[in-house]
């Protein structure tokens, strides 16, 4: 009997020792406690030791507060445009309130994903396909407020919403590389015309430069040989007045060269001619040799520094005087 009394003793202080035990809790760190007293939330547990009230207190939930993310699975959206595209995403969130979040919503990740999904195709069923492409920004952004709003009172801030994959059906992705390339070949053959354009202006001025630079030097010769003429035409002026100032000394021998020059000018200016082969010359040969030689005499004689030759006398006749005639 004494054995009996021993081993319930021994269950006894077992017993008390499990009660004592389970009233000791160690929540580790991320994590939150909600305790429960005969079932109604009275406080919350955080990181490290903690005693319960034996048999009256027991832990509800386990609740991390860590944050979180989640899965949102792909579904088909319709937008504005009447484009249908399949879209997915997904979520991080962090759970701020432990007696919120376990008791003001059933199932918190799966509330959270429906209502995310709901959102996603009330936010992008009102816009264009274009616009939804181009806007993730912003779509993620309007899903971000609206989501974080909506959860705010199950104790949970939603951190970020991000659109993973935008996937339109295969017949539009098809018009769309069709639609890409016909817009990149427009621009190609823009920029083509466009240095078409310029080449051709550039040509054109390159044109204009050479004719005004082609005029200028046409100009510029003409001015040279004016010069040319007007100078030529001063020398000559000046070679016709020496020749006038002998002529009218007396100088015979001048006349015969002013003479004699003109007539080789002319006689050069008929052998110079490109349509004459044969020149025709009703001319004695010994009158151009005497004209020659009489361009030679002048040179030598009728401007030496002795001045001018006189005139032959006369011949003669056989009494010394010029018979007379009779009638």
């Amino acid at each position: 009997m004494y054995g009996g009394f021993e081993v319930f003793g021994l269950l006894l202080i077992v017993l008390a020792a499990a009660v004592l035990w389970s009233t000791v809790k160690v929540v580790p760190q991320g994590y939150h406690y909600t305790v429960e007293s005969f079932g109604r939330f009275t406080r919350t547990l955080h990181p490290g030791l903690h005693f319960l009230v034996p048999v009256v207190e027991r832990v509800g939930h386990h609740v991390n507060v860590k944050e979180q993310v989640i899965e949102i699975p792909s579904q088909d959206v319709i937008t504005r445009d009447n484009a249908m595209v399949r879209v997915d995403g997904v979520a991080f969130f962090q759970v701020l309130n432990a007696a919120k979040s376990a008791y003001e919503v059933d199932n918190l990740e799966n509330a959270i994903v429906n209502l995310t999904m709901t959102n996603i195709r009330t936010v992008m069923g009102s816009m264009d396909l274009d616009e939804l492409l181009s806007n993730r920004d912003k779509i993620n952004a309007q899903l971000l407020n609206v989501v974080d709003h909506a959860t705010e009172s199950w104790g949970v801030k939603v951190t970020r919403i991000e659109i993973k994959d935008i996937a339109p059906p295969r017949d539009l992705i098809d018009a769309m590389a069709r639609q890409m390339k016909a817009e990149r070949e427009k621009r190609a053959q823009i920029l083509e015309s466009e240095g078409l354009r310029a080449a051709a202006i550039l040509k054109a001025e390159g044109e204009k430069q050479a004719v005004v630079l082609e005029a200028e030097g046409r100009r510029e010769a003409a001015f040279k040989d004016a010069e040319a003429r007007e100078r030529s035409a001063e020398a000559e002026a000046k070679a016709t007045e020496l020749v006038s100032t002998a002529i009218a000394n007396g100088n015979v021998q001048a006349i015969n060269y002013f003479v004699a020059n003109n007539y080789v000018k002319a006689l050069e200016s008929l052998a110079k001619a490109p349509n004459q082969k044969v020149i025709m010359m009703p001319l004695e040969a010994s009158s151009v040799i005497g004209s020659i030689a009489g361009l030679a005499q002048i040179t030598g004689e009728a401007f030496g520094p002795k001045g001018p030759a006189p005139a032959p006398a006369a011949p003669a006749g056989r009494g010394g005087s010029v018979p007379s005639s009779k009638s």
